[in-house]
């Protein structure tokens, strides 16, 4: 039973998650902070108010609608998959189009289709019965 587990847990696709995930979340913290301390102050300063949180409330009889910081959540999103896209997958994309340069791969020969082999099939049918 713990054989399985620990064949699962060896994995690089596991671990590789588990990294991705840590270091997502400590980088989810910088990019908080930068939004809330940068940006949201800036928006706030264009919007007249003190920040993005404080900004663009809409209310409706007693409801409160803060689409504030709704905005200030998408910008966060965007800002960590901004940077996240430019740290992580780029350089890995180009890291990998270097080694695929440098270890082509080897094409394995083509099977032909099921359409193929039937015309071969039939022409061959063909041919037997012309002669």
């Amino acid at each position: 039973m713990f054989k399985g587990f620990k064949e699962f847990i060896a994995q690089g696709n596991v671990i590789d998650l588990a990294v991705a995930v840590v270091i997502g979340a400590a980088f989810t913290a910088i990019v908080n902070t930068i939004v809330e301390q940068l940006i949201n102050p800036l928006i706030g300063l264009l919007f007249k108010a003190e920040n993005l949180d404080k900004a663009f409330i809409v209310t409706v009889g007693d409801a409160k609608f803060g689409f504030g910081p709704v905005i200030a959540a998408v910008i966060s999103f965007l800002a960590v998959a901004l940077v996240v896209y430019f740290a992580f997958v780029l350089p890995m994309n180009k890291y990998k189009a270097r080694q695929a340069a440098k270890n082509p791969a080897v094409e394995e020969p083509t099977l032909p289709s099921e359409q193929e082999l039937l015309i071969e099939i039939r022409d061959a049918l063909r041919k037997n019965n012309a002669s």
